[in-house]
């Protein structure tokens, strides 16, 4: 279950809230009562780490992009096979 942050515009009061996506939007202050309760915009709070499919097959940039631009000799400057036709 995610959890959201809210924080209430009347009071200031802020909490974190654990809730299922399908349960409703809270709207009453817990501190005030005033129905000024609002959902606020977070970032994720994941990170990727460890080996994966980034550090396997990603990570290095030498494989060229677009091998049959480097047949035709329009590469990019940055794939091995146009430095190689140099």
């Amino acid at each position: 279950m995610p959890i959201y942050a809210y924080k209430c515009a009347s009071c200031g009061h802020a909490k974190d809230v654990l809730q299922k996506i399908s349960d409703p939007v809270l709207s009453e202050c817990p501190a005030c009562g005033k129905p000024s309760f609002e959902k606020q915009l977070t970032a994720a709070g994941f990170q990727l780490k460890g080996s994966g499919w980034y550090e396997t097959d990603f990570k290095g940039g030498n494989a060229c992009a677009a091998p049959a631009a480097a047949a035709e000799g329009s590469a990019c400057a940055a794939c091995p096979a146009a430095t190689a036709a140099s």
